[in-house]
């Protein structure tokens, strides 16, 4: 495997289109939101620059569209070098992740994206290259084997991850920055909104972007997602401002309700409510009836409905919570506590 991505301070990141890495900030002074992560990141930058090394390896956990792939990018232009970047799951051969790691200069940071599914012979290899910055090759097979350490640049491996409980541990503390993302509040995406419409050059009002922001899920990927669709509402239908008006025309486009809810979310919770009469019932046997992943349901669609407390995680199965039940119109279980309780 060859690295053929690598960013310049000048270059864009290409993600979904060219429009997606153009909305992304740039620098640390340009990034809404985790006050805490940033502050962090911003001082042991600055310190590392200061003294004209590498900063120390990073890791960014969290959810889905929260900043951490904008972080790493940022590490690197706060840092005055070039980013490398790979996926985990992509890399199979040791010889892959040794041809990536001797090509970096020093500073240089290496971006591993869903680093907690890296196979393990690869994290093996990573152990000794973050912690005494070289690598082990062994040469040959049999008797006449030998081993072949390889010194590395200087470098910044930033990993991100949206499952931090699947790292190993020899993994996890070889980070010497570990920082979790949380989701967003409607202010500070109200911010990303109207940063956002400012680059795509859309004309909003402050109630569009108040609804917008709202319905966002407390993640800036939605928030942009459905920007974008408001883009091109608003170009369709020939409006030179978007008010609340237009904004809620084109959420109901796209089927996302006042909850934030879109119509898979609400499938979900149909399917508990009907067919399982509110549950418990199995993450597998929930997935075969959406005919959809167990990992998906898990990770995509489940941390937004129980962070609302429309559903509830169980040793039995998944249960729809007294406010879930409300919400599809089934009757209040007397078993489940109240939301006062």
């Amino acid at each position: 495997m060859t690295d053929d991505h690598r960013l310049t301070d000048g270059e864009e990141e290409p993600g979904e289109g060219e429009v997606e890495g153009g909305l992304r900030p740039r620098r640390l002074d340009e990034f809404v939101g985790q006050e805490h992560a940033v502050r962090q990141l911003e001082t042991f930058v600055a310190a590392a620059r200061g003294r004209g090394e590498p900063c120390d390896h990073v890791l960014l956990a969290g959810p889905p569209g929260l900043g951490k792939t904008s972080l790493a990018h940022i590490v690197a232009v706060e840092m005055g070098s070039r980013i490398h970047t790979i996926s985990g799951p992509a890399l199979e051969r040791k010889g892959d992740i040794a041809s990536i790691l001797t090509a970096l200069e020093p500073r240089d940071v290496l971006f591993v994206d869903e680093v907690h599914r890296l196979p393990r012979a690869i994290e093996e290899l990573l152990y000794p290259a973050m912690e005494d910055g070289a690598i082990d090759i062994v040469i040959g097979q049999g008797p006449g084997a030998r081993t072949l350490r390889l010194d590395l640049a200087p470098f910044t491996l930033v990993g991100a991850t949206t499952r931090a409980g699947l790292l190993t541990t020899p993994m996890r503390d070889r980070f010497g920055i570990s920082l979790r993302l949380e989701h967003y509040a409607p202010d500070e995406l109200v911010l990303i909104v109207r940063r956002s419409a400012g680059i795509l050059e859309v004309d909003l009002d402050d109630e569009a972007a108040t609804e917008i922001a709202r319905r966002s899920r407390g993640t800036p990927r939605v928030a942009n997602r459905i920007l974008r669709r408001v883009r091109d509402v608003a170009q369709v239908r020939g409006w030179a401002l978007v008010d609340r008006g237009g904004a809620l025309e084109a959420l109901d486009l796209l089927g996302v309700d006042e909850d934030g809810l879109d119509r898979a979310d609400r499938e979900y919770l149909r399917a508990v409510a009907e067919r399982f009469g509110g549950g418990p019932v199995g993450l597998n046997t929930l997935a075969v009836a959406l005919g959809e992943d167990a990992g998906t349901l898990e990770e995509v669609y489940e941390p937004y409905l129980i962070q609302q407390g429309l559903i509830q995680r169980t040793a039995r199965g998944r249960v729809l919570t007294e406010r879930g039940r409300a919400l599809t119109g089934m009757p209040a279980d007397p078993g489940l506590p109240s939301l006062l309780d």
